[in-house]
């Protein structure tokens, strides 16, 4: 094991899911879809869609549960991190509006927002593990929270159909004397030759709103899902040789792995290929499909809610992004 594991905890953790739950069967007879094809080629049976709520709306409902799982108040916090794809607006970030609605004062936390798509909230956890054990912050809160109606594109079936809408937080603090909770080891890897494989062009200043070239299409979601699962595939495998020397931890050894929920067939791969306990391959995208950056903290706030994560134990997060970037981080819980 690592020499100086950083005594870190995630004291609480919390999520918001939409009420409106939307069937598999529905998409493929709202786009003309073949029946069951869905199923078959995402692992996806049913997920859920927003009705009217906000990004910021559905991060904070998450954030108020880890609070009250760490015995916190917002006047406690003093950062927090937005980690999503989906943003409230341009500016400012979606972070200072999640501290104005749950109601933490004025002045008391720092804002800002991360985005790394689907791995944003590993990358803000290994950023907040940090500031804490820096001693710049006490007390931090994380957010993921996905609200991908928008920029679904529904000529593209695979991607239409994958995406689910819900949120999640954690409430991220030091360690107390003799407690086992640590971070152990934490790294990311980007290859940017992978950029265009999964994409959203519109919305910046390459392809601006105010542009009459703009084109509706350009604000819509676009993945190469072959692609993809193709060069992760062949990134992976190295990736984690690399990850399991630097950690000293095997593959195996973990109790509870919390993968991003990318794709039925990218789960398969773990337990597959990669070494890891089937029954520790915490998998739950046939009834939330994939929820972007919320998908992995909303994973370990459903396998802690489960009993399959309890504390003391030894979990692994890893995922893909676009970008392509792959990245892991080992904790203990």
């Amino acid at each position: 094991m690592p020499q100086h594991p950083l005594a870190i905890k995630i004291a609480g953790l919390g999520k918001y899911l939409p009420e409106k739950i939307v069937t598999s069967a529905e998409l493929e007879e709202q786009l003309d879809i073949p029946s069951g094809w869905v199923a078959q080629t995402t692992g996806v049976v049913s997920r859920r869609y927003a009705s009217g709520e906000t990004v910021s709306q559905m991060a904070t409902s998450a954030a108020q549960s880890a609070l009250c799982m760490a015995g916190m108040q917002p006047s406690d916090l003093d950062a927090i991190i937005g980690a999503s794809a989906s943003v409230q607006q341009a500016i400012p970030c979606t972070a200072a509006f999640v501290q104005r609605e749950l109601g933490a004062p004025d002045g008391k936390s720092a804002c800002f927002d991360i985005n790394a798509t689907c791995l944003g909230f590993v990358f803000a956890l290994q950023t907040a593990v940090h500031l804490i054990a820096a001693g710049v912050y006490k007390n931090v809160l994380i957010f993921s929270s996905e609200l991908a109606t928008f920029s679904r594109n529904p000529k593209q079936w695979e991607s239409a159909v994958l995406f689910g809408d819900g949120a999640a937080a954690a409430i991220v603090t030091a360690a107390q004397p003799g407690e086992a909770s640590a971070l152990w080891h934490s790294r990311f890897v980007t290859y940017s030759s992978g950029a265009e494989l999964t994409q959203l062009v519109g919305g910046g200043t390459l392809h601006h709103p105010n542009d009459p070239a703009t084109t509706p299409e350009m604000n819509m979601f676009d993945m190469d899902g072959p692609g993809v699962f193709k060069k992760a595939a062949r990134l992976v495998p190295p990736f984690l040789d690399e990850f399991s020397k630097t950690s000293g931890i095997k593959n195996g050894d973990y109790d509870q792995v919390i993968p991003h929920q990318a794709s039925g067939h990218g789960l398969k791969l773990l337990t597959a290929r990669f070494g890891f306990h089937p029954e520790r391959v915490f998998n739950h995208i046939h009834e939330r499909g994939n929820c972007i950056a919320a998908s992995i903290p909303l994973a370990l706030t459903e396998a802690v809610e489960a009993g399959r994560v309890k504390r003391g134990d030894k979990v692994l997060l890893l995922g893909t992004g676009a970008g392509l970037s792959v990245g892991g981080l080992a904790f203990t819980f």
